[in-house]
């Protein structure tokens, strides 16, 4: 008895934290920034890329040749979130995948809080908890990924979409992306104005 309850604190504490922590990532990315603070200060280079497609090694090429051309700007990348339900799904399946873990490494029988009669796969797992929650946790990460998977090299400055993989299918060449980046500058250097005090 004693050994149930504990496995169910443990499963309400990742449960928890599985929630807090979404919570927390989605209200930073509901904080609107300025676009006024990015046209006043040094102009920021935003990166939005496929992280499971391998796009990172990418990022990290351009980032080092724009800093190397452009020191001034402020580049930022990080990994693009498909829209819709794939995200939700994928998310869903990491919080189901801790809790059957847990389950399996606690040796709790969760059929028999359904009512339902023990599957002879489910004792395996409870018999070969290693095996089990290592091929859990590399299948659910590969299904995990393939929901994630979204091709995305997006580019923006300044909050201004200048390059989408989504829409021409593939990433810029250098060359393309300073020149890009060439006239969007001449446009940001103008778009704040001031005159007696005011921007217009």
């Amino acid at each position: 008895m004693a050994k149930a309850v504990s496995m169910y604190a443990a499963c309400g504490i990742i449960l928890i934290l599985c929630v807090v922590s979404s919570n927390s990532e989605q209200a930073s990315n509901d904080i609107p920034v300025s676009k006024l603070s990015h046209n006043v200060g040094a102009p920021t280079l935003t990166f939005l890329y496929c992280y499971s497609c391998g796009y990172r090694k990418a990022f990290d090429e351009y980032a080092s040749i724009i800093q190397q051309k452009y020191p001034f700007i402020i580049i930022d990348g990080r990994n693009y979130d498909p829209p819709g339900i794939n995200m939700f799904v994928a998310r869903l399946l990491g919080i189901l995948k801790l809790l059957v873990i847990v389950c399996i490494l606690g040796g709790v029988n969760i059929f028999n809080y359904l009512n339902q009669p023990q599957p002879s796969w489910w004792q395996w797992c409870l018999e070969n908890k290693l095996y089990a929650c290592m091929m859990l946790f590399f299948l659910c990460n590969v299904i995990e990924s393939q929901l994630t998977q979204s091709g995305a090299f997006e580019i923006s400055l300044n909050d201004i979409p200048v390059w989408s993989k989504l829409e021409t299918g593939r990433i810029p060449q250098p060359a393309e992306l300073f020149q890009i980046i060439d006239s969007q500058m001449k446009f940001t250097d103008q778009t704040i104005e001031f005159n007696t005090g005011f921007a217009k």
